[in-house]
């Protein structure tokens, strides 16, 4: 083979969301810190080479994510990972958490040990710690105990030239959420409605990045609204939601940081306390159990330490290389099937 460039790929969704595992084959990537490492994907050239290699066409796809497993840099931490997506590298996320912790225990990169295994990842956020419940060598259950979320402000007005006025809360559970009442929009959280609430996520998610810095107050390299997370509540309490991904997808679990981020808002409001347990939806029906551990503070404001469960499955392992001759190695994205923000990749 006259391959330049191969990266092995284990295959993972959480609830449906698919986090691919690059297990071999990662590239150095240079930085003293998880956050420098994060920085240097997002900002060097070389970086952004590497996420349009894994992530767009021909060899990525519009759903999922790849995550880049890298050495740790914590003493504490048995691994560390990194979430590509197209537009960026991504610090944390709940989803990618539990494919990856799935990934090193059924692959055998950390030992699996029944009938629990604990399993420290490092992120550019910080430490996440999953507990695995394990049985007949299978990862079946994943319990994150997140990093700390907080609230960066509530009841936002932001006014839309689709909708008139609108209030969101913007919050922070691993990286930064605009957290949307999909009534305002005058949308339901279903399938049927996924294209029209990615369109409109990705409206605001511009309108807000052009008008609201947000900056995380200890780690410089996480700032801006990663996402528009559309939430709901249903008759029997449980949090449904559709967070929507750039250049146009929903995401398919129920989304560990922004379950977080809200879990934040709720707790701010008075809704919600130490030790409560709630139950969140995904567009597609899929759940996570997300729970209130114990109240924090970062940078001296109040904040919260969320957990969120949910399974992973493994569903494939397959290797993606680059052939020096290939006129496409830079990766490319089609409005067709990417979405109309595919445009300006």
């Amino acid at each position: 083979m006259r391959w330049k460039r191969t990266i092995q790929l284990l295959d993972v969704h959480c609830e449906g969301e698919i986090g691919k595992v690059a297990i071999g084959g990662v590239p150095k990537i240079p930085g003293e810190t998880l956050a420098a490492q994060l920085h240097w994907l997002n900002t060097d050239p070389k970086g952004s080479e590497l996420r349009r290699f894994l992530c767009l066409e021909p060899r990525g796809a519009p759903i999922g994510s790849v995550n880049l497993l890298l050495p740790a840099k914590h003493p504490d931490a048995d691994a560390a990972f990194i979430i590509l997506q197209p537009d960026q590298a991504h610090a944390s996320s709940g989803s990618n958490s539990i494919c990856v912790t799935t990934a090193l225990l059924e692959s055998g990169i950390v030992e699996m040990r029944e009938p629990e295994t604990v399993v420290t990842l490092e992120t550019a956020a910080g430490l996440v710690k999953a507990t695995a419940t394990c049985r007949d060598g299978r990862c079946e259950k994943v319990k994150l105990t997140m990093v700390p979320s907080f609230v960066h402000d509530l009841d936002v007005a932001l006014e839309t030239p689709h909708w008139g006025r609108i209030t969101l809360d913007l919050c922070y559970g691993g990286i930064f959420y605009a957290l949307v009442d999909v009534s305002q929009i005058g949308l339901t959280i279903d399938k049927g409605n996924a294209a029209a609430l990615v369109q409109a996520g990705m409206v605001l998610k511009d309108l807000i990045n052009r008008e609201i810095p947000v900056v995380h107050p200890e780690i410089p390299a996480i700032s801006g609204v990663a996402y528009v997370m559309f939430r709901d509540t249903e008759s029997d309490g449980t949090v449904r939601t559709c967070t929507t991904m750039w250049p146009g997808r929903a995401d398919r679990s129920p989304c560990g940081t922004g379950n977080s981020a809200n879990l934040a808002a709720l707790h701010a409001r008075g809704c919600a306390k130490v030790g409560d347990l709630f139950k969140s939806r995904s567009i597609i029906g899929s759940e996570f159990e997300v729970g209130l551990a114990a109240e924090a503070r970062v940078a001296g404001k109040p904040a919260i330490i969320p957990t969120i469960a949910g399974r992973g499955f493994t569903f494939g392992l397959h290797q993606i290389a680059l052939d020096p001759f290939d006129p496409l190695a830079e990766g490319f994205a089609m409005t067709d099937v990417w979405g109309p923000s595919a445009g300006e990749i």
